[in-house]
């Protein structure tokens, strides 16, 4: 797909809004320049081999601030005792949002009033993060982003209650296309738990990046939960670099949208940092979802371990690409990786595409990927205790997700996730009896 093989779709979010700062301006033109030089990912881009943007050029979409969206909220997806940030169609909405009784030394605020009031305490951090040559979708959202969210934490804080940033995207009336972008400061030392939460309704394109920065001995816990509308496009990534002695928590539940890509790239930028990255994806009908990483260790001693799985039915596609670089000098390097998927039904599929490359020769790193069915002897186990079809195959799809999810430390978190995922369980268990593996 060409830079020229533009719709009315990019032609809007290739808009560059104006803006009082130069540096912003210069970026935004390195962005595009970025772009044009590549445009959309093809058949031939190996990044994105598995993941076809077809879907989306076929269809028009408006820019979301054209249209207005819905002042009201699902209450499903305000379920965690959190501060709470609310964008509506990729735009800030304080009069939605709960941000009291936040303790000094951490600011939180939408993006475009950052820039407008105070651009240079957001010039450090805008696009610090990114490789916008190899990341075309990222470059469109430099290009054309209007709003998000801006978190920073000073020295030292610790926020034991969690942000929630809760993404919803109003294409009920005429599709509709947004970029929000997030930039994420944790200063050294401090701590902070931060969700998002995207959902929405009706037909849109939701184009999301986050950057995220943790200095020494800072902690990020990094939790998202994407259940879009069946008619929703998802697609995100999120850039995080990690200083000496920094963590990086990442879970990422995937259960919505009709196709949905979330990439991840962390830089493990300093001795002893560590990242963990882990996920649970879900997909029903023709949901194709993607979840692909790229964790860096550029320094010694940095660990990293990352744990997918997946449950796929019906004529479901899932993707998981991950790949651990390991450079020259990391020596000490620990990363390991594994992604498990279960195919419920004979149309179901996935694309597993584990990847090391080490550059360094002490260091213990692994990989590892595997597919396939329910277990008959588990099933047979559970159904002659007396236990039903569907109910067993319920059981034993939760017990294989919510392995994973018990990752998630904050406990909130895990239990609003908990329920996203048990709404699901039921229809996989009935296209599993329907479906035709066991």
């Amino acid at each position: 797909m060409s830079a020229t093989d533009t719709s009315a779709l990019l032609d809007g979010l290739l808009a560059q809004p104006a803006s009082q700062a130069p540096w912003l301006d210069a970026l935004r033109g390195e962005a595009r320049r970025a772009f044009d030089a590549e445009g959309l990912p093809g058949r031939r881009t190996e990044a994105w081999k598995y993941t076809r943007l077809s879907r989306l050029t076929d269809t028009v979409f408006l820019p979301g601030d054209a249209i207005a969206p819905s002042p009201a909220l699902p209450g499903s997806i305000d379920d965690i005792d959190a501060h709470k940030l609310v964008l509506l169609n990729g735009r800030f909405a304080p009069e939605l949002s709960d941000l009291e009784g936040l303790p000094d030394g951490i600011f939180v605020d939408g993006l475009a009033a950052v820039l407008e009031d105070t651009p240079d305490r957001g010039k450090p951090w805008l696009g610090g993060a990114l490789t916008l040559k190899d990341m075309p979708l990222a470059a469109i959202n430099t290009v054309g982003f209007r709003d998000g969210a801006f978190i920073q934490l000073a020295d030292g804080v610790e926020l034991n209650r969690p942000i929630h940033i809760i993404s919803w995207t109003d294409g009920s009336v005429q599709s509709v296309a947004s970029s929000p972008r997030m930039i994420v400061v944790v200063g050294a030392g401090a701590s902070v738990d931060i969700v998002e939460s995207h959902s929405g309704a009706g037909g849109y394109l939701l184009n999301a990046v986050s950057e995220v920065f943790v200095a020494p001995g800072g902690r990020l816990g990094h939790y998202k939960r994407q259940d879009e509308g069946p008619q929703g496009f998802h697609v995100a990534a999120t850039a995080a670099t990690v200083e000496e002695g920094g963590l990086y928590d990442s879970f990422v539940l995937q259960t919505g949208a009709s196709l949905a890509r979330n990439e991840i790239r962390v830089l493990l930028n300093g001795e002893i940092a560590g990242c963990l990255l882990n996920g649970a994806y879900a997909g029903l009908a023709d949901q194709h979802l993607d979840n692909t990483t790229f964790i860096d260790h550029a320094a010694p001693g940095c660990e990293s371990r990352e744990v997918y799985k997946g449950v796929l039915a019906d004529t479901a596609r899932g993707v998981f690409q991950g790949k651990i670089l390991v450079r020259r000098g990391a020596q000490r390097t620990d990363g390991h990786q594994l992604n498990r998927a279960l195919l419920l039904s004979r149309g179901a599929e996935v694309d597993s595409k584990p990847e090391l490359e080490i550059y360094a020769d002490d260091v213990k790193c692994s990989h590892g990927a595997t597919a396939g069915e329910l277990d008959q002897a588990q099933l047979f186990y559970l159904r002659a205790r007396g236990i039903g079809e569907a109910t067993a195959r319920r059981i034993l799809v939760e017990a294989f997700l919510m392995e994973v999810l018990d990752s998630v430390g904050n406990e909130s978190v895990r239990q609003a996730f908990a329920g996203t995922l048990g709404c699901k369980l039921g229809a996989l268990a009935t296209a599993a009896g329907e479906g035709a593996t066991v």
